[in-house]
């Protein structure tokens, strides 16, 4: 099988969930779920419309975390639980180490470059100056996990405890619910059934992780803020942020995209390891960096003039959706037998995918990390 045509390097495609939701076996939305399934493959994301999605909570959500993440250091520290794994409140900054900068198969990805769409280098670059709150928005599974320490209760900030949960749960919510209809219409425009992901990922540790970069500290342009890297998970889905920064990498153009999401009610989604383990490699992780660029340094300069009482803060609201820890994660036949084609046909490397736990997983990548001993 060969993968989709590529668009340009800096369009990605829009998916519409509307038409999905209205009516899920309707040929517009057998479309759609192709259409949506080719974007995984090509591009390992695509942009998301769902009605659902207002920018009012957004804007809310922003407000809060900017307050949040503009507190002393010693404040913050309180809401940390390292022996959790960071999987809960928050993670400090120059904690969480980009995996690239210590694995070969990304390294020889960026090698394999042309220099001109190469990530900022990572090899000099050490753990990364962002920080991070972890909040979980899952369902309590009716048994007993083999992983209680990626399944912990939430950490509410003391200074917030009147708004902090509904404030996240509200906007988490509304990501959850496009990221998981993603999920049901990948799974049909791949041949399955449409809750064959949505279904092993009901009881996932999902979190919604807002990560937070101090642009009084670190707004010099070429700044790495979260070095180049893919995502553990199985889709992640992001807001808009209100400072541009956001690089990603198509599997078959090998060009960087300045991600835009269009105003309005648009998500991004990229695809994550447990992803691209379930097909095999059929779907690659989505590879992307955070930096500070010419575009980053404009909106600084603006906001300053416009916002000058608001702490300068770089906020992504991102959501990082999982598998149940407890699903046994390798590929599926079917999948991987199309992977297996289109990596002969785009004369790639083969991958292993060994058959684990979905906590396993997680824990393998979180060490790899720096975030779990």
């Amino acid at each position: 099988m060969a993968a989709a045509t590529p668009l340009p390097a800096t369009v990605l495609p829009v998916i519409d969930l509307d038409l999905f939701r209205e009516n899920p076996t309707s040929v517009a939305a057998r479309g759609e779920c192709l259409k949506a399934a080719d974007a995984l493959i090509t591009y390992g994301a695509l942009v998301v419309k769902d009605s659902r999605v207002t920018e009012e909570d957004n804007e809310h959500f922003l407000d809060l975390l900017e307050d949040y993440f503009a507190l002393p250091t010693e404040e913050l520290k309180k809401d940390e639980r390292k022996e959790y794994g960071y999987q809960v409140g928050v993670t400090l900054e120059n904690t969480e180490k980009p995996k690239c900068k210590s694995d070969d198969n990304c390294l020889k990805i960026i090698e394999n470059l042309a220099p001109s769409e190469r990530p900022l280098d990572i090899l000099g670059h050490g753990a990364d100056p962002k920080c991070r709150f972890f909040w979980k928005m899952t369902e309590v599974p009716p048994y007993k996990t083999a992983f209680p320490s990626l399944n912990m209760p939430n950490v509410v900030p003391e200074r917030f405890t009147d708004v902090w949960a509904n404030t996240l749960d509200r906007w988490g919510q509304a990501m959850k619910n496009a990221v998981e209809g993603v999920a049901e219409m990948s799974s049909l425009g791949l041949g399955l059934e449409a809750g064959a992901f949505k279904d092993s990922g009901r009881y996932g540790p999902h979190l919604l992780a807002p990560t937070a970069s101090d642009l009084n500290k670190y707004g010099k342009q070429d700044t790495i803020l979260a070095g180049f890297h893919s995502d553990l998970n199985f889709l992640t889905i992001h807001g808009r942020s209100r400072y541009p920064g956001l690089h990603i990498w198509a599997r078959n153009t090998g060009q960087r995209i300045a991600v835009s999401i269009p105003p309005g009610r648009h998500l991004l989604v990229q695809a994550g390891k447990q992803l691209e383990h379930l097909t095999g490699g059929l779907v690659k992780a989505g590879l992307h960096e955070v930096v500070v660029n010419e575009r980053t340094i404009e909106v600084i300069n603006k906001r300053k003039v416009e916002f000058p009482d608001r702490p300068l803060i770089r906020i992504s609201s991102t959501f990082f959706w999982h598998l149940s820890s407890d699903v046994e994660l390798e590929p599926i036949p079917e999948l991987k037998e199309r992977a297996d084609t289109l990596r002969d046909l785009n004369k790639e490397e083969a991958d292993e995918y060994p058959k684990m736990k979905v906590g396993q997983q997680v824990q393998n990548e979180l060490r790899h990390i720096a975030l779990m001993a």
